[in-house]
């Protein structure tokens, strides 16, 4: 059978027959088609083509295979070795450099053990000293009081024989001499001392140790970008600011009192909340309205949806706002307008756009990670009979550090949950890194708040240093919360219900109670 106009056989490497008639031998070449042909398509659908015989283009042949050797052995072969030993030059430099970095933050962290060690050796000296100073004051005044003692008992005894055998001018002499004569001795000044334990010592143990800085890709995390340093403007400032390829370690204390730099009410109510980088602030709240607010609470603008929006983000990269809406659509804020993305199949409840640019989206008990055109990337959905790790997600966060996760999920019984709220936090493979059930610990300086009711987490944000801050709804708080899961302390607490919380690249945290009263607090000095 005649292969169809318009298509080209395969002829497996050398056969000698043609693949269209059989049998008949390639004898020639046409130039047109860049095809070996036998007589019988010279006569059909090779007919009126150029052709020569086979023959005739096999010195050409034999000079462009006699050029490739050539330029293989003189060229490719040699680039392809100087490779292979730049690899192992790469390959030994990468386990030198490593093995470097880890003698050093080894060497430093013995260095910080010294001088802890150090510190509390001179601290002990100086308290043992004043023990030492205090036991010589506190002996010398029993002494001094004994004498006293002593001396009063004998002025007493004179007294008395006075009284009872004394002349009058015994007796004169005698009561002269009652107050002057002796006194008591003043309670000595002694040295006090005191010590109040750091209880959160991890912010400072990290500026001691240092600045931890990598870039590129591990087996672990290949679907994160590789960013320039740059554009990692939120990360960066954990400790530093960025210039390319230099960093300057910038020290941010916690203040001793969150403060309230700025106050107002909103003209509209807010229930999610995206500070930007220039000092303004999205928002919305299950309408189909976006609402852009500046500092001072005034309207910048606004943007009409066509559906209610349930959930918003600020890209951390290119700034840029992501909405997903009841419709299912995941949209893009590009020149005042909401531009479609993609759908899901399920309704989003939540959205979190990653420092990798990548967009995680939160689902009736599943979380899903997409690229910017919709492709699913990872998903954290139970196989088989395991359960999910996230029930009834709300709000997502992620971390500028170390790129965990953050979901508040309201494990709602319907979804299969256990009906009690909660914080889980998961690394950039969707693995559990740990669970916060709203516990805080017994030595924490209570308030009338404090377990008044019941754990209730609607939102989640990270500052610049990594730390979790909590919206805890009906308690009317805020938390902090150590990366690794440590409770730091209570930030803020109100008389109204946290309704939402969010943080701009100066970690000010923006703080909405009772629907519009918007507070900025600011929790860090530099």
């Amino acid at each position: 059978m005649a292969t169809p106009i318009g298509q080209t056989a395969f002829r497996p490497k050398g056969q000698k027959t043609c693949i269209q008639h059989k049998e008949k031998p390639l004898e020639l070449y046409c130039e047109k088609c860049d095809q070996l042909i036998c007589l019988t398509c010279l006569l059909s659908t090779h007919k009126g083509h150029d052709v020569c015989e086979l023959s005739a283009i096999t010195p050409q042949k034999k000079q462009n295979i006699k050029s490739f050797i050539d330029k293989t052995e003189q060229n490719d072969l040699k680039q392809v070795r100087e490779y292979i030993s730049s690899v192992d030059t790469l390959l030994k430099n990468n386990t030198s450099n490593f093995e470097e970095f880890s003698l050093k933050l080894k060497s430093q962290t013995d260095k910080i053990k010294q001088d802890l060690d150090l510190l509390t050796a001179q601290t002990l000296s100086v308290y043992k000293q004043m023990e030492e100073d205090n036991a010589r004051l506190i002996l010398k005044y029993k002494k001094d009081l004994e004498t006293y003692n002593k001396q009063l008992k004998q002025q007493l005894q004179e007294c008395k024989v006075a009284l009872q055998q004394g002349s009058h001018l015994e007796i004169y002499d005698t009561e002269c001499e009652i107050h002057p004569s002796i006194h008591l001795p003043v309670n000595p000044v002694l040295g006090t001392a005191s010590f109040t334990p750091n209880t959160t010592p991890q912010h400072h143990l990290q500026l001691a140790l240092g600045t931890v800085t990598t870039s590129g890709q591990t087996s672990a995390d290949q679907d994160r970008s590789v960013l320039a340093s740059g554009d990692q403007e939120q990360s960066s400032k954990q400790q530093q600011t960025g210039v390319k390829g230099k960093k300057a370690v910038i020290s941010k204390t916690p203040l001793s009192e969150t403060k309230v730099v700025k106050e107002w009410e909103s003209p509209c109510n807010i229930g999610s909340i995206c500070p930007t980088t220039d000092g303004q602030v999205w928002t919305s709240n299950y309408t189909d309205t976006l609402t852009l607010l500046n500092r001072e609470g005034k309207v910048v603008q606004k943007v009409k949806h066509t559906a209610g929006i349930r959930d918003i983000s600020l890209s951390p990269t290119t700034h840029t706002l992501w909405v997903c809406d009841r419709q299912n659509n995941i949209m893009e804020l590009v020149s005042g307008r909401l531009t479609n993305k993609f759908r899901t199949k399920e309704t989003p409840l939540c959205i979190c756009v990653t420092a990798s640019n990548h967009i995680i989206v939160g689902m009736d008990k599943h979380i899903c990670k997409f690229t910017t055109q919709g492709q699913m990337v990872l998903t954290t959905m139970a196989v088989g009979t395991g359960k999910p790790l996230v029930y009834s997600p709300w709000r997502m966060s992620e971390c500028p550090v170390t790129h965990n996760v953050t979901v508040t999920d309201f494990n709602y019984e319907s979804d299969g949950g256990d009906g009690k709220e909660r914080v889980v936090v998961m690394d950039t493979d969707f693995q559990e890194v740990f669970v916060y059930r709203g516990d805080i610990p017994s030595t924490y300086k209570q308030t009338p708040q404090t377990g008044r009711v019941r754990f209730d987490p609607r939102d989640v944000v990270y500052d610049s240093v990594g730390n979790l801050i909590i919206r805890d709804r009906d308690s009317c708080r805020v938390l902090l919360l150590s990366g690794g899961g440590e409770f730091l302390r209570i930030i803020y607490t109100d008389r109204v219900e946290t309704w939402a919380v969010g943080i701009d690249r100066d970690d000010v945290l923006w703080v909405v109670f009772g629907g519009n009263n918007v507070k900025l607090l600011l929790q860090y000095s530099v």
